[in-house]
């Protein structure tokens, strides 16, 4: 057999949420198809080509990409690759201003330039391919990309600017990629998207979610659906029955609010009030009991006063959500954000998100020592050390609670579904004993 020449492997380098990591995902697909090797975040970059796909969605994530441009940047300098590309959100919002601050990159490339991209390596985009990727994450789940793009106009959000108008993928399209993924090991998918709850809009002229989620939860073989960055504002209610009466279906939503106080919640041109988020929250754990609910929350919006942050933790005290996350605010050039004066000083910012996370933590804590005693069906996603960690449907890989079993008593396959007793409790980490085979 041949030896695939040095010149044709390719290392692909991931930055930012996990709708760039499909984009990864995809493009290696189209690249293998092509009969180049390439490689994901390969170690001691022995591959001549580098592709890094960059996020420019908030000042950290702008800052990362860079400095990894330039690390690579140097890299090839010294001689130690050959040729740099650049794709992605940063790539497409401040291609011009790139090419001439770094020009050791051979090219830039926007979100939607996939098929320039590929001729630059002397390959053809195979539309036959569509919906096909190369999996970077564990073989037992994947990310899938309902639609790209939004259509809000939250003056805080740059992705408009990056990513366009919301664009819907057709529901058989869907069908097609998840009943694939499933065939080749996947047995959960996280439904992702700039806006989960817009999906149909373009295409059918009304919300159809509540529709995918019945067709995704009849695919053989699919065993956990969970649903990422649900927009509360005219929220479609009608999946709340669909996630009660699938057993498939996480009881799990992932809905970013932002904050809670009105003034700010205007400010960022939210379309919803304290009251109305309240009464959704009791909507959804009414019609779906035992639902995990996990937002996100943008502290240090210009305007934003102590009294504000006093509201957004009185509401996490009362509504003690099962998993939140919390960002600090930076200007994005283009956003109506960017037009206001950014009073609030960064180490207020942080003082605040430090804040929040600390009554999270207590929260998160107390809810977990709740679970001590309880069976739970758990996920094994890896082992590490003298643990293998695994995660219960009220958690998502990388941002969530994980469950811990000691390796040296248990054996836990990844990717395998196991019972397991909740034996012990941190703020953030849930420890167990396996009791038998999982059930549905």
């Amino acid at each position: 057999m041949k030896t695939k020449n040095k010149n044709h492997r390719i290392n692909v380098i991931t930055l930012g949420c996990s709708k760039n990591m499909v984009d990864s995902e995809v493009m290696m697909g189209q690249l293998r198809a092509n009969k180049l090797e390439v490689s994901h975040e390969e170690e001691g970059n022995d591959a001549p080509v580098v592709i890094i796909n960059t996020c420019g969605f908030i000042e950290n994530a702008k800052q990362e990409s860079i400095n990894t441009i330039l690390e690579y940047a140097s890299l090839k300098q010294a001689g130690e690759i050959e040729k740099l590309y650049v794709t992605g959100c940063l790539s497409e919002r401040y291609k011009q201003n790139l090419e001439a601050e770094i020009p050791e990159v051979d090219a830039f490339f926007g979100t939607m330039e996939l098929p320039s991209l590929l001729k630059k390596l002397g390959a053809d985009y195979k539309h036959e391919l569509v919906g096909e990727r190369l999996l970077i994450t564990p073989a037992h789940y994947a990310y899938l990309k309902i639609s790209e793009g939004c259509n809000r106009t939250c003056s805080f959000c740059a992705i408009p600017l990056m990513r366009g108008k919301h664009v819907s993928k057709p529901i058989e399209e869907i069908i097609q990629e998840a009943t694939r993924l499933v065939r080749q090991g996947v047995k959960e998918i996280m439904l992702i998207a700039q806006e989960l709850t817009y999906y149909g809009l373009d295409l059918y002229k009304q919300r159809e979610l509540a529709t995918l989620l019945e067709r995704l939860a009849d695919v053989p073989g699919l065993e956990w659906i969970r649903l990422h960055y649900a927009y509360p504002s005219k929220f479609p209610l009608e999946i709340l029955p669909v996630m009660r009466s699938r057993p498939n279906i996480c009881n799990y939503l992932d809905m970013p609010l932002q904050h809670i106080a009105d003034p700010v919640l205007q400010s960022m041109k939210r379309q919803i009030t304290r009251a109305e988020i309240e009464t959704l929250i009791a909507t959804i754990r009414d019609e779906v009991p035992g639902i995990a609910l996990r937002s996100t929350f943008l502290v240090g919006f210009p305007g934003e006063t102590e009294k504000d942050v006093d509201q957004l933790i009185e509401f996490l005290q009362k509504t003690r959500l099962e998993r939140a996350g919390v960002f600090t605010y930076s200007a994005e050039e283009g956003t109506s954000g960017y037009l206001l004066k950014d009073n609030v000083p960064a180490k207020t910012k942080a003082a605040r998100a430090a804040r929040l996370m600390l009554v999270q933590e207590e929260i998160s804590r107390s809810l977990n020592e709740a679970r001590v005693g309880q069976v739970v069906r758990v996920l094994i996603d890896r082992k590490e050390g003298g643990f293998f960690y695994g995660r219960t449907e009220a958690d998502s890989p990388e941002v969530d609670n994980e469950v811990l079993i000691d390796a040296a008593r248990f054996y836990c396959p990844p990717g395998s579904f196991i019972r397991a007793r909740i034996t012990g409790a941190e703020a953030f980490d849930l420890y167990a004993q396996p009791v038998g085979e999982a059930g549905r």
